[in-house]
């Protein structure tokens, strides 16, 4: 049997999603997380955060293509012509997570972190992660890390995730305050 790797949630990295659940909080709006190779690492940091009682609705953890149409409907067929592990899966994960939820921002993260490379053919360390609103496009994000071990993978993961829901939640507000300017004319 292979020695046991786990990710650390450390300080820095709660403080990290204690900073996101006041941003989401301030907002008024509410998250929801799609994960697969993280498992639920996201939802479970972020609800470590005070205030996520109120602002965390939930998360999927998703590890196998069939879950992800099942719990999130992304697409068989993409599945089936591609990879799990790519921008638009990142994105129908997002898109499934806000149908199956009632979060107004959502976070996925689709990845490989080892220790071999997917059934795909995926190498270790690559992870796409995205994270949107129920108008407009998610914004995405590629990592390729490399097989810096899987724990490292994980945290390094849910770290770009913290930070491109943050992304997600500045670019909400920021287009909530152009509306408001819009109308005020």
């Amino acid at each position: 049997m292979s020695s046991i790797e786990f990710t650390p949630v450390d300080e820095p990295l709660v403080r990290r999603a204690a900073a996101v659940v006041e941003h989401a909080r301030r907002l008024g709006l509410t998250l929801v997380t799609a994960e697969s190779c993280t498992g639920g690492l996201l939802a479970a940091v972020l609800s470590e955060a005070p205030g996520s009682g109120t602002q965390l609705h939930g998360g999927f953890a998703t590890y196998t293509k069939a879950q992800k149409t099942v719990a999130l409907d992304v697409p068989a067929d993409l599945l089936a012509r591609g990879t799990a592990v790519c921008e638009a899966v990142a994105r129908a994960m997002v898109t499934g997570a806000l149908a199956h939820s009632t979060a107004d921002i959502a976070v996925a993260i689709t990845g490989v972190a080892g220790p071999a490379c997917d059934e795909d053919g995926n190498p270790v360390g690559l992870v796409h992660l995205a994270a949107g609103g129920r108008d407009g496009p998610a914004l995405h994000r590629v990592l390729r890390l490399g097989d810096i071990g899987r724990g490292a993978i994980r945290y390094r993961a849910v770290s770009e995730a913290l930070a491109l829901l943050d992304a997600a939640l500045a670019r909400t507000d920021a287009e909530s305050a152009a509306a408001g300017a819009a109308r005020r004319g």
